[in-house]
């Protein structure tokens, strides 16, 4: 088992730990070189070997579960393992050539603190979780730092909570797939439609989700999109999309985006223009919506859009890290 997503590993470490069984919890710490996943990546491991998350891109997770399964983090204070740093353990665990990773690992006995964590996590918070190193103390914190993980030597601080949100205007299957699987890459994620016929079903609602019957001007201005934040007209009505779409590309959301056509596209940007959208913000409407690959099906045109999101998104997280002098350190 090999899901992804902050939520869905303290998810399986929680039932997990409520069944009475042990978890190793794992958390990237540092990486060095060619590494496939970034600081602040999360791993769960059952005392049975089955885990939740990823470090790398597979090998590492093998040889800790081995490791787990042997006992070998039962007691004692969180530690650090490097992997990839001697030539032979390189190869044993098939790390990309010149990476290593240092990974800080705990064991979990109590369910109460993970509960904790994903409570205020699911009421929109953004927490700070703490680790001492040198005490194993484990705390919460009010996130004051927009960086996913600092790492001193001594404390490990990794934040959780919705980082990046999403809304989607227009209900169909489209949006169901797409908020799915915005959810499983950390989005907090946003559903509206006004329609009396899509805000009754119950079809539409995605567990994790929030659904709103607000008209989408009116949830834009709840939902009020920063820098951190997309937003995509997917009811392909004008009468949803346009004034939402105008209020989203007077904001600063990160990526602004519209179902259709090329044919559609143009006579949108032309109504846009009506209600008073500049040429240059015009530039930062992605339509037709989502990475050209070929779909057709709603599953596939789901995955064009998410995979379009993330390809901005680590833009932007890229942007920030070689603004920060700390991220040079």
């Amino acid at each position: 088992m090999d899901r992804s997503g902050d939520r869905e590993v303290l998810q399986a470490a929680l039932e997990w730990l409520e069944a009475g069984d042990p978890v190793v919890l794992v958390t990237v710490a540092r990486t060095w070189g060619s590494s496939p996943r970034r600081p602040g990546a999360l791993m769960a491991i059952h005392a049975d070997g089955r885990f939740c998350g990823s470090v790398s891109g597979g090998c590492v997770e093998d040889d800790l579960a081995q490791r787990v399964m042997r006992g070998e983090f039962e007691q004692g204070l969180p530690q650090l393992e490097t992997y990839g740093v001697r030539a032979e353990q390189a190869q044993r665990v098939g790390l990309p050539c010149g990476g290593s990773l240092s990974l800080l690992l705990e064991t979990l006995e109590s369910p109460l603190p993970l509960h904790r964590l994903l409570e205020q996590m699911d009421a929109g918070r953004r927490l700070t979780r703490r680790i001492c190193l040198d005490t194993g103390e484990a705390s919460l914190h009010p996130a004051d730092s927009e960086r996913d993980l600092t790492f001193d030597g001594h404390n490990l601080c990794k934040t959780f909570g919705p980082r990046w949100r999403l809304l989607l205007i227009g209900a169909g299957e489209l949006t169901r797939r797409l908020a799915q699987l915005a959810l499983s890459l950390d989005f907090a994620v946003t559903l509206c439609d006004p329609r009396p016929e899509y805000a009754a079903d119950p079809a539409w609602q995605v567990a994790g989700s929030r659904f709103t019957s607000q008209a989408p001007a009116e949830a834009l201005a709840v939902f009020r999109p920063d820098q951190r934040s997309a937003v995509l007209a997917l009811a392909h009505t004008p009468a949803l999309d346009d004034a939402v779409l105008a209020g989203a590309l007077g904001s600063e959301a990160f990526y602004v985006g519209a179902l259709g056509s090329q044919k559609s596209q143009q006579a949108r940007c032309r109504r846009l223009q009506r209600l008073g959208i500049s040429a240059e913000q015009l530039e930062g409407l992605h339509g037709p919506v989502g990475l050209a690959i070929g779909s057709r099906t709603p599953a596939e045109i789901a995955v064009a859009i998410a995979a379009a999101l993330v390809q901005e998104r680590n833009q932007v997280r890229q942007t920030a890290l070689s603004d920060d002098p700390a991220a040079h350190v």
